[in-house]
């Protein structure tokens, strides 16, 4: 029952950071279908406000979704990782891969039994899943009932969060090395070419970094 109980915990705490997205993407003039609709299906907090920021700013559609992939990318090795333990077929695999996440694929693999890794997979996953997807639509109606989402600073909501999300990451000094080179050949390149490509050029940095 712990497992259950802990797992939904998480699963309330992190889905109720989908007010933020929701209101975010109705600031960068999405409507409140769409920002729905994005965490329905992408279902992935750093590529959906990525997607938000780099459409807002004007950038083409490939640009939202190369940049999305690179920052959705490790949930595809969290996926080896879970197929191990969970070792499903057909249509309860593809439900698996939807909320194979950060959070769910954490509080699995931190249980020491097989049957508590499964039980913690699932009731995270959907947990994070509904939270999410219920407070995105609160986000996204609230931001739309106070007009002028500018006003209230929402605008620079979705940079803050990121650098929110990132900051914590980079403990080792290698990390924070190749965000802080990141961070200024972005900003140096940004009036030079279209939306989406600062993000996107950084993909470099990141390998020579990764590679020494």
């Amino acid at each position: 029952m712990s497992v259950k109980r802990d797992s939904l915990s998480v699963g309330l705490a992190v889905g109720a950071a989908g007010v933020a997205f929701g209101a975010v993407a109705v600031a960068d003039h999405f409507s409140v279908l769409q920002a729905c609709f994005l965490s329905l299906v992408l279902f992935s907090g750093a590529s959906q406000f990525s997607l938000v920021a780099v459409i807002s700013a004007g950038g083409s559609p490939l640009s939202a979704i190369v940049t999305g992939t690179f920052l959705g990318g490790r949930n595809g090795l969290y996926g080896v990782r879970m197929a191990q333990i969970l070792k499903l077929k057909g249509a309860k695999r593809a439900l698996a891969a939807q909320i194979t996440i950060d959070e769910s694929t954490g509080v699995a693999i931190a249980q020491t039994e097989l049957e508590d890794q499964k039980t913690a997979f699932w009731y995270t996953g959907f947990g994070v899943f509904f939270f999410w997807n219920l407070f995105t639509l609160l986000g996204a109606l609230g931001a739309k009932a106070i007009g002028d989402t500018s006003a209230w600073g929402l605008d620079v909501a979705s940079p803050a969060i990121f650098c929110a999300v990132l900051f914590p990451r980079l403990k080792e000094r290698k990390f924070f090395i190749s965000a802080l080179l990141a961070f200024v050949w972005a900003l140096s390149i940004t009036e030079l070419v279209p939306a989406g490509v600062p993000i996107i050029s950084t993909v470099f940095i990141a390998a020579i970094v990764g590679w020494n």
